[in-house]
């Protein structure tokens, strides 16, 4: 069944020329993320991947289209509405260090959410910090320390948390181990198909990567131009593509 679905999403940027004459970041997309798959999105910088990601969580609202969430367009929300809708749904961000507020303390950052949507008192809310950290596989003693004192990975780990906070159903993880050296970047890839078992979660995965999201991903959908020009089970898309930009981003790997 489908958890997530995109009809016909499109966002035009205004680049001053006139109706009609702005920027296609993405392109008359749609497409489905099943609940409990990853749904890899691979393609080059400047394709769109981000835009549609962030478009999904109305992040940036889109020029025209609809999003689907459990059934529920999203799209049309606003108020409470919205606000309860974004409980289900999060983002892992490409910076790590960028994404982390470096003013507040782990504990503050992996809480915040939970402190906006619900009233729990501090201990209650201690209690929930030190059992995200345990699930990420952070020391519980890392709550009282500021971001700047770890490593990228683990300031990586830390968004994650974050993210798992409102024990959300659908993630979006925007180039999400991009930023970090080889080894860490594997080991981030696997504490998320831990974490998917674990949670239930479904993902839309973003790289430019085709080995990461070969890896990690049920199905793979081919961005390029701000269209998707091919989407298929991760094996048929990296066994026997059918679209000569999917051909040149394996051979890339090849090479």
């Amino acid at each position: 069944m489908a958890l997530v679905e995109a009809e016909h999403l499109t966002k035009i940027y205004d680049t001053g020329g006139g109706a009609g004459n702005g920027l296609r970041a993405v392109d008359d997309v749609s497409f489905f993320i099943e609940a409990g798959e990853t749904l890899g999105l691979v393609g080059e910088s400047g394709c769109g991947k981000s835009t549609l990601g962030r478009m999904l969580l109305r992040l940036i609202e889109p020029s025209s289209g609809v999003v689907r969430f459990d059934g529920t367009a999203i799209t049309s929300l606003d108020g409470r509405a919205l606000r309860e809708s974004r409980r289900e749904m999060q983002i892992i961000f490409q910076d790590p260090f960028g994404s982390l507020d470096p003013r507040l303390t782990v504990e503050e950052i992996v809480t915040e959410p939970l402190a906006i949507h619900e009233d729990l008192g501090k201990p209650l809310l201690r209690q929930h910090a030190a059992e995200l950290m345990r699930a990420v596989g952070m020391e519980v003693s890392a709550l009282g320390r500021y971001p700047h004192e770890f490593s990228g990975g683990q300031r990586q780990r830390i968004g994650i948390a974050r993210a798992l906070a409102l024990r959300p159903r659908f993630i979006v993880a925007d180039e999400a181990v991009s930023a970090l050296d080889v080894s860490v970047a594997a080991q981030i890839v696997n504490l998320l198909k831990q974490l998917q078992k674990e949670f239930g979660l479904t993902y839309l995965f973003i790289s430019h990567s085709m080995p990461v999201v070969r890896y990690l991903s049920t199905r793979i959908a081919v961005m390029h131009g701000g269209k998707i020009v091919e989407i298929g089970s991760a094996e048929q898309i990296t066994s026997n593509p059918g679209h000569e930009y999917t051909k040149k981003l394996l051979k890339a790997v090849q090479e």
